[in-house]
């Protein structure tokens, strides 16, 4: 029972942050999991990642929505450019060993946390693609910006790998990505790229369970889902009611917590 309401509230508190900054919850289930079952191979961890992600991607996308913040005409266009990326990293996963896999995803947190959290706001594309969009969301707030399609799918497809490979759903990382390379505002970027992780994260969800490795976390897997179901309206609530700059630095926090820990644990795992 107790480790039931604890999966259960450890599964809310994924969704309300994986919601709130549009990145799932996976950058923070993987070095949580890698952490609570060290004796779990990199595939075990990414496949439960991945269906929490799922999961949470899903419900939120439902909520956003509903707040019209979602780019609909861009969101079919990058998941479709991260499908294929998605499946190749779900299958990538099973040759990584796990000092070398940790190592790297906490190397890239820290380094994304740092960018962002120095400027929240930075812009590489200003403006200067081709690509206009313009719509006013249910709140009044007008979201007008122009970018480039194609750096945007060939973005999405890099995203649609390191979101299966490294079971976070790729949020992490198209999040950023969006803002400060395709100059989408702070509110659409989340929404919009959790609508992409609702997809990715499925396809690759989908992989793990025709390989088997489901088998022995099923119960524990449904659990998370559930809490990550139930959280994933309170982030998109609480997104709503926070400036951009905030959303962005509450990421790069988490980032740097986590990066930073994960890296110490694979290089005592490297000397060890």
């Amino acid at each position: 029972m107790v480790i039931s309401l604890a999966a259960l509230a450890f599964g809310f508190f994924i969704g309300v942050l994986g919601t709130l900054v549009g990145a799932g919850g996976g950058f923070l289930i993987v070095p949580v999991v890698a952490l609570v079952e060290p004796k779990w191979a990199t595939q075990t961890i990414t496949a439960f990642s991945l269906a929490v992600v799922a999961a949470n991607a899903a419900a939120g996308v439902i909520s956003y929505q509903r707040q019209r913040r979602i780019d609909l005409k861009s969101f079919p266009l990058f998941a479709a450019a991260a499908i294929p990326g998605a499946a190749l990293g779900a299958w990538l996963s099973n040759f990584i060993p796990r000092s070398i896999f940790d190592l790297i995803f906490g190397v890239g947190l820290v380094a994304v946390a740092v960018v962002l959290f120095v400027n929240p706001a930075r812009r590489l594309g200003r403006s200067r693609g081709g690509t206009k969009r313009l719509f006013i969301d249910r709140n009044g707030r007008r979201h007008e910006w122009s970018f480039d399609l194609p750096t945007g799918i060939a973005g999405a497809a890099c995203v649609g790998v390191l979101s299966s490979l490294l079971g976070i759903g790729g949020g992490i990382v198209h999040v950023p990505f969006m803002v400060t390379v395709l100059s989408f505002p702070e509110h659409v970027a989340t929404a919009t790229s959790l609508a992409v992780l609702a997809v990715t994260a499925v396809v690759g969800a989908i992989v793990h369970v025709v390989q088997g490795d489901y088998r022995a976390d099923a119960l524990l897997t449904l659990l998370v889902a559930a809490g990550a179901v139930a959280g994933a309206p309170v982030g998109a609530k609480v997104s709503s009611l926070l400036p951009g700059r905030i959303i962005t630095r509450i990421l790069a926090l988490a980032l740097v917590l986590v990066g930073v820990r994960l890296c110490i644990l694979s290089l005592s795992r490297m000397h060890g």
